[in-house]
């Protein structure tokens, strides 16, 4: 029997909201400066009480600096460095830090060639950006099958998986499970499971393929 979650049963998990300012703020020197500052400071296991004894800085003044409602001199950003042991550079980290974006024209990803990959069947990976202040990898295919298989290995990899069906109809295999994807379907699955298309049902088809893990893992599948 196969177990499905629904989206609205996963909503009341989240925490992150998509749609927060932070993104737009994160430009501000203030705050990119304050959130370095509370991030050593909670890191050290310091509280601000403590930390305001150690610089003699006020505990208002740390509040505003931590919460970028103030612009810090040299000398009290230099105080706080050598309170914590840190580099001064190191509180614009995250203001410097380049944010990449990956932008591949239709029809010009790179076509790739992966095991369990027979005639017909082809990989384009979209775009991918390597080690972040993330901590994750996200790679994004474009699968497109035109052609009947008489076997077809499945993946198994770390890391979560997204497939999201743009055209045809495929049964896709994860774990003992077979679901049937037509156009607008999605399957956001554990890519630690065997999985992979099990029935080209209606060909062309074609599909996203979206795999995220951790830096230190490689996905494969």
């Amino acid at each position: 029997m196969v177990m499905t979650a629904t989206v609205s049963d996963m909503v009341g998990r989240l925490t992150q909201d998509p749609h927060s300012i932070r993104g737009a703020r994160e430009k501000v020197l203030e705050v990119a400066i304050g959130r370095e500052v509370r991030a050593y400071r909670k890191a050290q296991g310091t509280t601000v009480a403590e930390l305001s004894e150690i610089t003699g800085l006020s505990i208002g003044m740390l509040s505003k600096i931590e919460n970028g409602n103030t612009s810090p001199s040299l000398s009290t950003l230099q105080s706080l460095a050598n309170a914590m042991s840190v580099p001064l550079t190191s509180f614009f980290r995250q203001y410097e830090e380049r944010r990449a974006a990956i932008h591949t024209k239709s029809g010009f990803g790179v076509e790739i060639e992966r095991e369990g990959t027979r005639a017909g069947h082809q990989y384009n990976l979209l775009g991918h950006i390597g080690s972040n202040s993330s901590g994750v990898i996200v790679e994004p295919y474009l699968i497109e099958l035109t052609a009947e298989s008489d076997t077809f290995e499945t993946f198994q990899h770390g890391g979560i998986e997204t497939i999201y069906m743009l055209e045809g109809e495929v049964d896709y295999r994860h774990g003992p499970d077979i679901y049937t994807l037509k156009p607008g379907d999605t399957l956001f699955f554990d890519a630690d499971a065997p999985h992979g298309p099990e029935m080209l049902t209606k060909l062309p088809a074609k599909y996203l393929s979206i795999i995220c893990y951790p830096q230190t893992t490689r996905g494969d599948g």
